[in-house]
């Protein structure tokens, strides 16, 4: 079993509302095991709920935002992912073309 943190534990150290973190479940931006109906957060998965606590809390900005936000950050990273590997390829194709 991976290392993990309650709903609860969370809210204490974090001193955020429990709902926020309820919600973020809700609309899919964090993912969380349930046993004896307890939620759990994985250590793993800690850093993101830190981002959007801090983007919450500290920035103000509110779910419908964290979600346009995430989404974005997303879409961004399989960009990079897909310019890598068409610099790859044309790289490839740059060498095989040198060799002639």
């Amino acid at each position: 079993m991976s290392e993990r943190i309650s709903r609860e534990e969370l809210v204490k150290i974090y001193n955020i509302d429990i709902t926020f973190f309820d919600e973020l479940v809700d609309v899919g931006l964090l993912s969380v095991e349930t046993e004896n109906e307890i939620r759990y957060l994985l250590y793993e998965d800690l850093p993101v709920f830190e981002r959007f606590t801090n983007w919450h809390y500290d920035l103000e900005i509110n779910l419908p935002g964290l979600e346009v936000i995430n989404d974005m950050l997303q879409k961004i990273e399989e960009l990079k992912k897909k310019n890598r590997d068409l610099m790859n390829k044309l790289s490839a194709i740059s060498n095989q073309y040198e060799d002639i």
